[in-house]
């Protein structure tokens, strides 16, 4: 079994940053193995794809947050970051971390382990 615990999230005003970080953790988890991933979930929405690393740490960003949002990981320590700046009031969302075996993924669906979210608040 795999854990994900978020943490970072807050309230911050339109152009901030903050930094999210995820810890993973299990009887038999190793990171190394893992793609890791970030979601987001707004009020009223659908849950959508944010960024997702591979074990190489090669990358995958959605378009909206390309050029603003940084996610990289730390196997050694089990744990996954995304760094956002340049912050706007729609990337108010909870923020998942998932993982899931080798390939990376955009979809929600092919991710069979998650945290239990942490809330970014982007006041204009």
């Amino acid at each position: 079994q795999v854990q994900l615990v978020e943490s970072g999230g807050g309230l911050v005003q339109s152009g901030g940053s903050l930094r999210l970080s995820c810890a993973g953790s299990g009887r038999t988890f190793s990171m190394y193995a893992y793609a890791m991933g970030w979601f987001r979930q707004a009020p009223g929405k659908e849950r959508e794809f944010v960024a997702a690393i591979r074990s190489d740490s090669s990358t995958v960003y959605a378009v909206y947050v390309k050029g603003r949002f940084t996610i990289s990981r730390d196997n050694a320590k089990n744990s996954v970051y995304l760094q956002m700046n340049s912050l706007k009031p729609e990337d108010t969302a909870v923020y998942y971390c998932t993982a899931r075996v080798r390939a990376i993924s955009v979809s929600t669906s092919d991710y069979p382990y998650w945290g239990q979210g942490t809330q970014v608040t982007v006041s204009s």
